[in-house]
């Protein structure tokens, strides 16, 4: 993510008669952190009926983790171990439930280059719904562990810069289509939809500084 340009965006013409809606910065800032406006504009509701949790399995990587995610994801391994594919369990006994990728990155395990080791699967109907087996046991009591918050932001995206700064980016994919159509229909901003991830991660001040902000920007 880098700063918007002074020509990346146009200012309302002046001498022009009437009121003008100043357009939305590409880039905001809430608290110390960097966001892309999208975050604030688009709408977004995942609707894992259409898409079946396709995001789990799809992709050639598992899911950023941190060393602190990945000792809590190790303390819950045994509470699902029963829930996670035998070839999750093989992929786990040989590597961890992590590893570096090809760019540096530390990564949730993954099965046969494509699943995530911690993904179950719960028959619903015809297609079998794709369910992260760490959040089925937390919301059911059995860990204090939730899943990692790149998953949990998804689709917003965090990256580190070298100062220190975070950046928040809204990352399009294909697989996401049926969220875009269902957060329309409802009307929930992309923001509000992450509600609880986003405070997770930046705590309840922050996130109330975005609402703020959010406000601001579309009843201007």
């Amino acid at each position: 993510m880098s700063n918007p340009s002074p020509s990346s965006a146009s200012s309302p013409q002046r001498g022009a008669r009437g009121n003008h809606t100043p357009p939305i910065p590409p880039i905001l800032l809430v608290g110390s952190v960097l966001l892309s406006s999208d975050i604030i504009t688009e709408e977004f509701c995942c609707d894992l009926d259409v898409c079946h949790g396709a995001c789990c399995i799809e992709g050639d990587a598992g899911a950023p983790v941190t060393m602190d995610e990945v000792l809590m994801i190790e303390n819950a391994v045994d509470d699902v171990w029963s829930d996670l594919s035998a070839s999750a369990q093989a992929v786990i006994d040989r590597q961890g439930v992590a590893y570096t990728d090809e760019e540096g990155d530390l990564v949730t395990s993954i099965v046969g280059g494509k699943d995530c080791v911690f993904t179950c699967y719960e028959q619903t109907g015809g297609t079998p719904l794709c369910l992260c087996a760490l959040e089925r046991a937390y919301r059911a009591g059995r860990t204090s562990f939730c899943k990692p918050i790149s998953c949990a932001l998804y689709p917003i995206r965090e990256k580190q810069f070298r100062d220190g700064t975070v950046g928040l980016n809204y990352h399009r994919w294909d697989v996401c289509r049926c969220a875009r159509d269902k957060g329309r229909q409802l009307h929930l901003p992309l923001y509000r939809f992450l509600r609880e991830p986003l405070v997770r991660r930046f705590g309840q001040e922050w996130y109330d500084e975005l609402v703020a902000l959010a406000q601001q920007i579309t009843q201007t």
